[in-house]
């Protein structure tokens, strides 16, 4: 149950990061192209790849720790960045037909997943 409450406070630390650096970024660049997104994506990608490096490669952190970081801080700021890390453990094993099958699976299904949500919610609500 601790470990459970770690995640969930570092979901939380996480969400608010992505909510106050992707507002910086739009307010900076502006809102012609998802840059705010793209600046989430992009951080969250490099910090969460840095973590599990240092958790699971150098052993620089207790494992509880490298939980709540990874899965609660990271989660919250960012999924897309679990996306990038489990693609590159692909690329790095020298798995290239893996880490291409996850890109398009994921863009592919993702997407149509979106799709089908709006669809759904368009006719749920009648609009």
């Amino acid at each position: 149950m601790e470990r459970f409450l770690w995640v969930c406070l570092g979901s939380a630390v996480g969400g608010g990061a992505r909510y106050l650096v992707s507002g910086w970024v739009v307010k900076a660049l502006g809102s012609a192209f998802p840059y705010g997104t793209l600046a989430v994506n992009f951080l969250g990608s490099f910090l969460l790849a840095a973590l599990m490096y240092a958790g699971l490669e150098a052993a620089a952190m207790p494992p509880a720790l490298r939980l709540a970081l990874t899965t609660g801080m990271m989660g919250g700021f960012t999924t897309y960045s679990t996306f990038s890390y489990e693609t590159m453990r692909y690329v790095h094993d020298g798995a290239w037909g893996l880490a291409s099958a996850n890109v398009l699976i994921t863009v592919v299904t993702c997407l149509g997943a979106c799709l089908l949500g709006w669809a759904g919610a368009k006719w749920w609500l009648g609009a």
